[in-house]
């Protein structure tokens, strides 16, 4: 039984979180039994923001570390950096016809970066829609895991399938959100202020390359309040997330006397917190260690990289060879 093709990107800025892992990297070491997987670091989409040369290449090698450390088998999936794969740019050129202005300024993350750097509205930013398919479609992918905002682009991606389709032959199948079997967790901020994020409010959120004192001392800060005042009381979102967080890595012991604690209001926020923190600790401690082993052996992230670039070539290679040849750039 053939297995179906799944891509997602991993951007190449600021560290791996705990949702980064609960919400995408836990699923990914699922799909990887189950499906034909093509992972990527996005350091061509990076280059909107014009990241610092002398770190973006170390920011790429400590994606790729931590992703392993966190479970992902380089010998199970292609896993690749996106500038290896020559086929991705010039299917992005190709898709860039049937792109057009109108469309792409309406897209919501492109309007919410004009507000956030104005004085860098690059072609970049306009059409990362059409680079984001372009990732997609050279592996006729046709299960792709995105959160919600991120539903808009894939759209889009069906979109540009659908038109080249149409225009020059049937080539791409449509793409479409892919959401496992498995669990996936929504991570909040510590300090109870949207999610956790790579690059914004570091001090309320927990990386995977944070030592056990740093996560100590974010989790005996997180927000909390004066607790229940009546049984069983509906949580505020911000104490879900700590119960959220102590159901998934404390033994399932410590998680029931914890919640029943809060449902009888005797809640101790302070205990739970120190439980917490040495949960968290233990559980990102070997993931750390690992991660930071594999950055000090460059030679072996540059082998893993050389791989899953051969073997996302061999796929990206035949889709441009029959793209050329249905749009007629094939002279010889």
């Amino acid at each position: 039984m053939s297995r179906a093709i799944v891509v997602s990107g991993i951007r190449s800025t600021g560290n791996l979180h705990l949702g980064n892992y609960f919400g995408a990297i836990q699923n990914y070491v699922v799909m990887q039994e189950e499906q034909e997987c093509y992972f990527f670091v996005a350091d061509y989409h990076s280059l909107t923001t014009h990241p610092d040369p002398k770190s973006l290449k170390a920011n790429v090698f400590r994606v790729v570390a931590e992703n392993i450390a966190a479970g992902l088998d380089p010998d199970k999936v292609a896993l690749y950096a996106q500038s290896d794969i020559p086929e991705i740019p010039e299917l992005y050129l190709m898709l860039n016809m049937m792109a057009y202005k109108g469309e792409l300024e309406k897209v919501p993350t492109f309007k919410d970066k004009v507000r956030q750097q104005p004085d860098n509205v690059n072609a970049g930013l306009l059409t990362y829609p059409v680079l984001m398919a372009a990732d997609i479609l050279i592996h006729k992918a046709v299960k792709v895991p995105v959160g919600k905002d991120q539903e808009q682009h894939l759209e889009m991606a069906r979109n540009f399938a659908q038109r080249f389709n149409t225009r020059y032959g049937e080539l791409f199948p449509e793409p479409h959100v892919y959401r496992s079997n498995h669990e996936t967790l929504k991570i909040l901020s510590l300090d109870g202020n949207g999610k956790m994020s790579k690059s914004e409010n570091e001090a309320a959120t927990i990386y995977l390359c944070d030592d056990d004192a740093t996560i100590r001392k974010k989790i005996m800060k997180a927000k909390t309040d004066a607790g229940p005042q009546e049984p069983n009381s509906v949580m505020p979102d911000y104490i879900q997330n700590l119960f959220v967080l102590l159901n998934a890595t404390a033994t399932p012991e410590i998680a029931a006397h914890y919640l029943a604690a809060y449902n009888n209001c005797n809640i101790r926020y302070g205990d739970l917190k120190k439980q917490l923190a040495e949960d968290l600790a233990n559980f990102i401690r070997p993931i750390r260690e690992q991660a930071t082993e594999l950055q000090q052996d460059e030679q072996s992230i540059r082998r893993i990289l050389k791989t899953g670039a051969e073997k996302a070539r061999d796929s990206a290679s035949k889709t441009i060879v029959e793209a050329r040849k249905l749009i007629g750039i094939n002279y010889y």
